[in-house]
């Protein structure tokens, strides 16, 4: 029971934690790489991936194993532990950049007058303790964040449509297609969410229709995205490629706020609850793939453990957030088109074995 989950709760994550994060430093990012055409720059990573979870889920239409299941049937256990072996350190890669993103973005936006580090260290003790859980508090935790997700995106999103210049995109499509293209490569990184999909498979009762409400989760997810893309290039412009944490810029313009203060940090610290579960679970998934690879069910120790990777490497690399940045735009492409693209799409080619139902 520990690790099983809803489809409804799986579609909230795909909603929810694919938007919430990409709205810190990703906006700036492919602003600077691809200026007024980063929309077709997000564009090519989200279609490439909703093929990608819609295949993984429609898999799951197929079978009743889990992943694991699925490699051990058809290479053996040794093969199927090395595999999760090695997707435990893809998910401790998937979580390096939202951790020291999210460091910055706190200390910037919240606590500006405290310490960074210590202030974020803190927030171990929270990653620590949710990562013990599995994929049940995985979904309950995702049916909280929701309304949290949905009021804060509305309440943001509304202080700033009346500021957004359109004309801030025309002339349309004059940038090199070869920029459009590498600043979706260099942004690849970002793009995980198969992988959490490919850890759930075997872990929810699959009904009909449920991969076409997955992709469809997915796909508002991204066009949640690509709106807050439109209204952050909208409201700066040129300039856009020099704001950094854009969730909390893009409202900095609404009229209100010079009456009455920054009443949208309201919506910023609520929404600030959704980016700590969908930071985490790159965690969670980390431990899970270590019990899988090892046996060894005590997932206390390996959140310890994991945890304190991630520790060690925030105190090592505290101040080179620019330097760990390019190093992922720049080479990690290849290994998250490893994980994230080529193998969820291999998983087609394992032995799947049908489902209970259908054997019946």
């Amino acid at each position: 029971m520990e690790n099983k989950i809803s489809v409804r709760q799986i579609c909230f994550i795909m909603l929810m934690y694919t938007a919430v994060s990409k709205l810190i430093l990703y906006p700036t990012v492919l602003s600077y790489e691809s200026g007024r055409d980063l929309l077709f720059s997000a564009l090519l990573d989200f279609a490439v991936q909703g093929v990608i979870i819609w295949a993984v889920s429609f898999l799951c239409s197929r079978t009743d194993k889990t992943f694991f299941g699925l490699i051990e049937s058809t290479f053996g256990n040794i093969f199927a532990r090395v595999i999760y072996g090695l997707f435990a350190l893809f998910f401790i890669i998937c979580a390096v950049i939202p951790f020291m993103e999210q460091k910055l973005y706190v200390h910037s936006i919240f606590y500006d007058t405290l310490p960074s580090l210590p202030l974020f260290l803190s927030v171990m003790f929270f990653t620590v303790y949710a990562a013990c859980k599995g994929f049940r508090n995985i979904g309950r935790c995702a049916d909280i964040c929701l309304p949290i997700f949905a009021i804060s995106i509305i309440f943001i999103f509304s202080m700033s449509v009346g500021e957004a210049d359109w004309s801030n995109f025309l002339p349309v499509m004059k940038t090199p297609p070869a920029k459009v293209f590498s600043a979706s490569l260099a942004t690849v990184f970002r793009f995980f969410e198969p992988c959490w999909l490919l850890m759930f498979m075997g872990h929810f009762k699959y009904g009909k229709g449920d991969a076409a409400k997955i992709t469809l989760s997915y796909v508002v997810g991204a066009l949640i995205v690509m709106l807050f893309l439109a209204l952050f290039y909208g409201v700066y412009g040129d300039i856009a490629c020099s704001r950094q944490f854009a969730i909390a810029k893009i409202s900095l313009f609404f009229p209100a706020i010079d009456l009455v203060g920054r009443i949208d940090l309201i919506a910023l610290y609520a929404l600030e609850i959704v980016m700590l579960f969908a930071m985490v679970i790159n965690v969670q998934m980390c431990v899970h793939c270590f019990v899988k690879c090892t046996g060894y069910e005590n997932r206390a120790v390996w959140s310890v453990a994991v945890n304190g990777v991630l520790v060690i490497l925030l105190l090592t690399l505290n101040t080179k957030f620019n330097a760990v940045y390019n190093v992922w735009a720049k080479w990690m492409w290849i290994v998250f088109i490893i994980f994230a693209n080529i193998i969820p799409l291999l998983a087609w080619a394992l032995k799947k074995g049908g489902r209970k139902e259908e054997a019946k």
